[in-house]
């Protein structure tokens, strides 16, 4: 009996890691605890969440500098400080 397998094209590219013995054995260790199936599964949320935090970070210091520009242009309406003509 013969069995086929259509193979679908993917999308996705692989990637190769090399990680420590104690790093592993630390990340197979929380991947128990938090009943992980897969290092992949495991290690894609890890990027995920690294992303989405370099985002929320980028958002923060972009807010920062908008209100930093506020506050300036307030100070310049009540003139507190010079406007400067380029």
């Amino acid at each position: 009996m013969f069995k086929y397998y259509q193979v679908l094209p993917s999308s996705m590219e692989n990637v190769s890691l090399k990680i420590e013995d104690n790093f592993l054995k630390a990340i197979e260790s929380i991947m128990r605890k938090h009943n992980y199936m897969t290092k992949t599964e495991f290690i894609r949320e890890a990027i995920r969440d690294k992303m989405r935090k370099l985002e929320e970070k980028e958002i923060i210091e972009n807010k920062d500098m908008f209100n930093q520009i506020l506050a300036s242009e307030k100070n310049i309406k009540k003139r507190k400080i010079k406007e400067l003509k380029y």
